[in-house]
């Protein structure tokens, strides 16, 4: 194909009682031959003033394939008319040159007010089609461009949300008033150019993923879009996770580096972040809720999460320490305990476990719980033990996954992370996204040589998904470094996202 190519334009005028305005939409198609590239359209009106307007991403086609797409809506004002009918083209500047795609130096067209103009040489089109679910959406609705209109056309989308183990079909219907049942119902869409818009409606509930494709049926044969070969797919957003030992008030700029995980948190939007080494002050073992490590993170997000966290012993001879949940959504249930044999507040090794039951869109109820154990001398495996044993007694046949997460100061290939691997319970998910060959021998072969394989892993903060589960890891990376938020502790952190199977 050629590096870009323009699919469809669409050109609509809005009557609102606050007036009338003009809205242009181009959606293309365009070979990722640079990551450093810009694509604008442009164009001009009916007053001949040549515009540029730049185009974003919209979703990943094939490996080196993507959709673009560009919209500007226009209002008039006492110096400038709406654009009406206008010409236009694309451009694509990339650092080994530039592209076009503009009918051969002769300039696209688009005419006032007359809906969609598709160009690509297909007999149907999915228009305006997004690239993810909102988190609470229970309709996805299906617009389909049909070259032209015929008698006997039948519409259907073919879909699933269970990868295809089911499918169901959904019959769209022909709209002679392209806005029809949508915000701007006194619109109009003529189809000056022939273009046939149907619509259809897929009742998606709480399914987390949707996939489907269109087909069309006309005197006996049937026409596809499903999307060269992939099918359309979209799904909400996967579970975010984040962990990270916060290093109980012992870093050097300690207010700064609070801000920089409230920044963290935000701009990564995590669901979940679980705390270690969460600290305030001693106060002669009552606290002080202001001084709560947890506490004024959570205060510095945009918005404050919801909060759960509780202490185990004295730390550094002046806090309170313990551990934390913060979570985007609502605790359906939260608890706390001792794992460990020591419950005196003034011994290092009284380890206490926070956990938090939450419902997440699409993928039902989730345990999470942020855990911060010894090191194996000093009592890993009898603590290791009663947080599974506690998790266990959490589960149900509600209940999708549970996520141990934390520092659990075992290295891995150590003879606790060996524990770990023999009890045939949990996964280690950043070897699981990272080191899918490696997590294979020792998860599910158990080589007898997956030691040497993390003999330069030095990680002692984990996340581990029980077996059973119904979740799985899409992507881990290692945050909290001199490469993106800095260094904030002694630790550095991690971040996961994990969804449905």
């Amino acid at each position: 194909m050629d590096k870009i190519q323009l699919l469809y334009v669409e050109n609509v005028m809005t009557r609102k009682k606050a007036g009338v305005q003009q809205t242009l939409r181009f959606f293309m198609r365009v070979e990722n031959v640079s990551y450093d590239k810009r694509i604008d359209v442009v164009w001009s009106g009916e007053d001949g003033v040549w515009q540029t307007l730049p185009a974003s991403f919209h979703s990943k086609l094939e490996d080196n394939q993507e959709y673009w797409q560009a919209q500007a809506t226009l209002k008039p004002s006492t110096k400038q008319s709406l654009p009406g009918n206008i010409q236009f083209g694309l451009r694509y500047q990339a650092s080994d040159g530039e592209y076009w795609d503009n009918e051969h130096g002769a300039n696209y067209f688009s005419q006032a007010d007359s809906g969609i103009r598709v160009l690509a040489p297909v007999p149907v089109l999915n228009i305006g089609f997004a690239d993810q679910l909102d988190q609470h959406q229970k309709f996805l609705p299906i617009t389909v461009a049909i070259d032209h209109l015929h008698d006997d056309d039948k519409v259907t989308v073919c879909w699933t949300t269970d990868n295809w183990q089911h499918t169901r079909k959904t019959p769209c219907h022909f709209k002679r008033n392209y806005w029809d049942k949508v915000a701007f119902s006194n619109a109009r869409n003529p189809n000056h150019y022939g273009t046939a818009i149907w619509k259809g409606w897929l009742r998606l509930g709480q399914a987390f993923r949707v996939q489907y494709t269109l087909c069309v049926e006309r005197n006996g044969q049937i026409f596809w879009d499903n999307n060269n070969g992939k099918n359309y797919s979209l799904s909400r957003e996967p579970l975010k996770v984040m962990i990270l030992n916060l290093h109980c008030y012992q870093e050097d700029e300690q207010n700064y580096k609070f801000s920089q995980i409230a920044k963290a948190i935000n701009e990564l939007d995590a669901d979940v972040v679980c705390l270690q080494e969460v600290a305030e002050l001693w106060n002669d073992g009552a606290g002080d809720w202001a001084s709560n490590s947890a506490k004024i993170i959570n205060d510095r997000l945009i918005r404050p999460y919801h909060i759960h966290t509780d202490w185990a012993h004295l730390g550094f001879d002046k806090y309170r320490e313990g551990v934390a949940i913060l979570s985007k959504y609502p605790f359906v249930k939260q608890g706390g305990r001792y794992v460990s044999d020591s419950h005196d507040a003034f011994s290092i090794n009284s380890r206490k476990v926070v956990m938090a039951q939450i419902k997440v869109p699409g993928m039902g109820l989730v345990n999470v719980f942020s855990a911060h154990l010894s090191w194996w001398e000093d009592g890993f495996a009898g603590q290791f033990t009663r947080l599974c044993e506690w998790a266990k007694t959490e589960e149900s046949a509600q209940v999708n996954a549970t996520l141990l997460c934390g520092d659990f100061n075992i290295a891995a290939g150590s003879i606790g992370y060996h524990l770990v691997v023999e009890a045939l319970q949990y996964d280690d998910q950043y070897l699981a996204a990272n080191s899918q060959g490696v997590f294979d021998k020792i998860f599910r072969v158990n080589d007898p040589h997956w030691k040497d394989y993390l003999s330069e892993d030095y990680r002692i903060d984990y996340v581990f998904l029980n077996k059973t589960s119904e979740l799985q890891v899409s992507s881990a990376k290692v945050i909290f470094t001199e490469q993106d938020y800095g260094r904030v502790s002694d630790h550095c952190g991690y971040f996961m996202t994990f969804e449905p199977k």
